[in-house]
């Protein structure tokens, strides 16, 4: 199949899947499964393009191994948190469901499906690189397996430091500034930034590979400006007040970098 078929298929897939995910969601009083949703559909759907791709087998190997490793994991932890409180919905919902209150129906529905909608999108750089003609390990595979491996391994560690700080009862009402929460606010999102980069460095020597940059300005922007730190940190200065604004003013919001004395 080509990249455009291969798009649309995921995408006639995916729509009435989280229309259903939706249904569900609301009769469970709980929408924050659509994270979990989200981060694992993007398995499934490297999968598909890497058997009905019609490509070189290695690059399609390539691509289907590197983002199914990033999906699972995040996927589990997000299930983890997501299942772990239930039925206590993520604040950020409980934020949109007084937003939305009005019409809450019509537009969390409407939230699903862009969120399908944004997966399939987000999965351009798969689609492009399962249809790479050339054979042989070149060294943009070499680099976005590199960038790819720190991606994971970050997002994992930036993950277990914040649950082990939680766990920890002496820190209940504090703020996470250990290890890399020390240089980055959200390293976790830093990281799952840069996944986004190694799978737009897999698809660079693939035609058309250059459309594969857009994803990770699009996540850039959704993880910096909407859905991403924006909503977290409002929460979290309800939550933390002062010592949160203290916390923002000495360490980077994104990329980690040394803390403000």
């Amino acid at each position: 199949m080509s990249p455009l078929l291969l798009l649309s298929v995921a995408l006639a897939v995916a729509a009435p899947a989280f229309l259903v995910l939706f249904v569900l969601a609301r009769r469970i009083r709980n929408f924050g499964i659509v994270d979990i949703a989200w981060a694992g559909g993007f398995a499934p759907v490297a999968i598909f393009y890497a058997v009905a791709g019609r490509g070189d087998l290695l690059h399609r190997l390539l691509i289907a191994s590197l983002v199914t490793a990033w999906s699972l994991r995040l996927a589990l932890h997000l299930g983890v948190r997501v299942l772990g409180h239930h039925p206590v919905e993520d604040g950020r919902y409980v934020q949109l469901r007084r937003e939305w209150a009005d019409h809450l129906g019509l537009k969390m529905g409407a939230f699903f499906v862009f969120q399908a909608v944004l997966l399939v999108g987000l999965s351009t750089p798969f689609a492009l690189t399962v249809d790479a003609v050339q054979s042989g390990f070149s060294g943009w595979d070499a680099a976005a397996l590199l960038v790819g491996f720190v991606a994971v391994a970050g997002e994992a560690l930036a993950d277990a430091q914040l649950s082990a700080f939680k766990r920890d009862p002496v820190n209940r009402g504090r703020v996470c500034a250990t290890g890399l929460w020390g240089w980055s606010r959200h390293p976790n999102y830093f990281f799952e930034w840069l996944v986004w980069i190694a799978f737009a460095l897999a698809a660079v020597p693939v035609p058309h590979g250059w459309l594969a940059w857009a994803c990770p300005v699009l996540m850039g922007y959704f993880l910096t400006r909407v859905t991403g730190i924006r909503y977290t940190e409002e929460q979290l200065l309800r939550s933390k007040g002062a010592a949160y604004r203290t916390y923002q003013q000495r360490t980077s919001a994104f990329i980690p970098w040394p803390p403000r004395r």
